[in-house]
């Protein structure tokens, strides 16, 4: 971190008063990633970065082979940071205001199928030694990620307070604070009460998140990546569920806009990604089954 001073990275984060935890951490991570750069390239602080270095930075990420949505997540994290320095008053002009980045868009990943949906909500835990409450608590968060296709981070959030077992929904705080009602599937609903049965999780004085982990701290996303390697019959990301949540939704002709609230995006633009995953899903389908395709 040879480049934190002088940045005041702590007060940036604080300013991001809209975004969540992750946001806010990813935002901060990358202009530090910058500035250590920077350091390395003799500029002491923001007050010595122009376009051009900026720029080189931008190149420097190219050539090391980062992704393009990372390049593009990294640059949208410096935009935020310069325009914030400037109306801070403590730089005189923003460097950043221009800034491109290669298109960020990335393939979803991939769509899961029946049969591997199927093994990871009702296979066996791969280790074959998983105690009672820890099959129960893995059941209800694999239900719960693909049933209402809440992100991972809303999920470890959750409360016993938001759920409404009765109501089939749960109330999710999504990025920005902002709150939604989602659905629970039948099965959701049956592993969440198989869940708050349990008597002999472990839980730490003051937890009052739903989910816990084996120290029975709240659970975290590296806990939900590791549920999901356990139980998944073929590498898969834990974001994974949410896509196929909201591809099989629309496969089964559930219109855009509901989608867009269920999966709590602000954006319809980013929804309408999903339509083009469905679209190939029902030509493939076409091509594979009808006999003059």
């Amino acid at each position: 971190m040879v480049g934190a001073v002088g940045w005041r990275l702590d007060e940036f984060g604080r300013s991001l008063t809209a975004a969540s935890g992750a946001t806010v951490a990813a935002y901060t991570s990358d202009v530090q990633g910058f500035a250590d750069w920077a350091a390395r390239a003799g500029h002491a602080g923001p007050d010595t970065i122009d376009r051009v270095v900026l720029r080189r930075y931008i190149a420097y990420l190219t050539t090391r082979r980062y992704a393009k949505r990372s390049i593009a997540r990294k640059a949208a994290s410096l935009r935020r940071y310069f325009a914030w320095a400037q109306r801070c008053g403590w730089l005189p002009d923003d460097p950043a205001a221009t800034l491109q980045a290669p298109n960020g868009q990335g393939r979803l990943p991939r769509v899961l199928t029946a049969g591997e949906l199927d093994q990871m909500l009702d296979g066996a835990d791969a280790t074959g030694q998983a105690p009672d409450w820890r099959r129960r608590r893995d059941d209800a968060v694999l239900e719960l990620l693909y049933g209402s296709g809440v992100r991972v981070a809303e999920l470890c959030g959750l409360s016993r307070g938001d759920l409404d077992l009765r109501g089939g929904a749960v109330v999710v705080w999504g990025k920005g604070g902002r709150q939604r009602r989602v659905p629970l599937s039948g099965p959701a609903v049956e592993a969440l009460q198989a869940w708050l049965a349990v008597t002999d999780a472990p839980r730490s004085d003051g937890v009052q998140q739903l989910f816990v982990n084996t120290r029975g701290h709240p659970l975290t996303p590296r806990d939900v990546r590791r549920i999901v390697d356990r139980r998944s019959p073929t590498p898969t990301h834990p974001h994974a569920l949410r896509h196929s949540f909201a591809t099989h939704l629309l496969d089964g002709g559930a219109d855009l806009r509901s989608v867009q609230e269920l999966l709590g995006h602000r954006d319809v633009a980013t929804t309408q990604r999903y339509t083009h995953v469905s679209r190939e899903r029902l030509r493939a389908a076409y091509v594979a089954s009808h006999p003059r395709a």
